[in-house]
């Protein structure tokens, strides 16, 4: 029979072997990083990494072993790279974004909001940035991104996820097509109501319009009322500007208490949503690379090889360097079937030491990298 307390013995002093062969390497890791800063050479050398993990995984004397070598010196490389990329001092990119201590908001500063008069977004405009700027609506997401790249407003405000139905996904799309920031982010509490006109009631409806989003959020109430045909409209404001223009009784809007008194219309039912906790999430958007002083979350988008774990490498960078990830989403690449676009939320300042250094490992390993933003996050509901 084996001897369990031998062979615990034998396995701890093979570890005491492999943690002193470790640190051995690292020393000469940290020699091979001084000579590649000192002339200009990239610390991630994929042809060599892989042409080491070829070899060694051949000396295993079994199929399992030698996929278990394979990913034990990947993890090796892996932490070597990490502890390497600390002793760059070259420019990291983070240093392009200019941190200010508040927006300059004045009663000239214009802002494009997503929607009719009445939406959720404008009234998230209007709890950041107060009701004297110079505002206006644009009817699409497209729109509005492209009214602050243009220059044409200084800020845009933008629907991103709800608590109850997830991420707005062109919203993501957008964010790449188009050269503009994050800088600022509000969570505003969605109370949708079920709007009419006079003499309406929810027994004669036969249509209700509104946002895909609120039709989601909503299900609840519209499958108890399964006799209502559900239409999707540009947004909860436009549904009610519909059918306030329309006059049909048989027609209803989702929407906000604010668009029922912009358009007229009485409220049939209020609060429908399945869920009365539900929030929404919007994005403030600019197109300087500047981040509020007290940011604290920085949003980047990166696309990966489209091989076996490459997310989690990347994603490493942030447990070494001890960085929470708040949120993750993924979008498909036009043109390059199954393969995904990944965008993800770090808690942090891109002045942090750690931000710096896993920005500088993701961006040196990653197919491509782009930073949307240092978010300050304001959570008032």
């Amino acid at each position: 029979m084996v001897d369990l307390l031998k062979s615990r013995e034998e396995i701890d002093r093979i570890d005491r072997q492999i943690v002193s062969l470790f640190e051995e390497r690292m020393v000469i890791a940290t020699n091979v990083a001084e000579y590649k800063i000192s002339v200009g050479k990239k610390v991630y050398d994929k042809q060599r990494e892989e042409e080491k993990l070829e070899t060694l995984s051949s000396l295993a004397h079994s199929e399992f072993n030698k996929h278990a070598v394979e990913e034990l010196f990947t993890q090796i490389m892996s932490i070597s790279r990490k502890y390497q990329y600390t002793l760059v001092k070259s420019e990291s990119s983070t240093e392009s974004f200019k941190q200010i201590e508040k927006l300059p908001i004045t009663k000239d500063t214009k802002v494009v909001f997503f929607g009719q008069e009445g939406t959720y977004t404008q009234q998230c405009m209007e709890d950041y940035f107060g009701t004297e700027v110079n505002s206006f609506n644009e009817l699409t997401f497209r729109k509005v991104m492209e009214a602050v790249k243009e220059g044409k407003a200084d800020y845009g405000v933008l629907p991103i996820e709800n608590s109850s139905t997830g991420g707005i996904t062109d919203i993501y799309d957008l964010l790449i097509e188009y050269d503009n920031y994050v800088i600022g982010e509000h969570v505003v509490k969605i109370q949708n109501a079920l709007l009419g006109l006079e003499g309406a009631t929810i027994e004669n409806l036969k249509t209700v319009y509104s946002h895909a989003q609120p039709l989601m959020q909503c299900a609840n109430f519209l499958n108890e009322h399964d006799y209502i045909e559900k239409k999707e409209y540009l947004s909860t404001a436009a549904s009610a500007k519909k059918v306030m223009e329309d006059g049909d009784i048989t027609q209803a809007a989702i929407g906000s208490k604010k668009a029922a008194e912009c358009y007229g219309l009485k409220v049939l039912k209020d609060s429908i949503n399945s869920d009365d906790t539900n929030c929404t999430r919007f994005i403030i958007i600019a197109n300087q690379k500047i981040f509020l002083e007290g940011a604290n979350k920085v949003s980047i988008c990166f696309e990966l090889p489209h091989k076996s774990g490459t997310l989690y490498n990347m994603l490493s960078h942030l447990i070494y360097n001890n960085l929470n990830m708040a949120k993750i989403e993924s979008r498909p690449i036009n043109g390059k079937n199954f393969e995904y676009r990944f965008f993800i939320d770090i808690e942090g300042n891109l002045r942090d030491a750690g931000m710096i250094n896993a920005l500088r490992g993701i961006e040196e390993e990653a197919a491509s990298v782009r930073i949307l933003g240092n978010i300050k996050t304001n959570t008032k509901i």
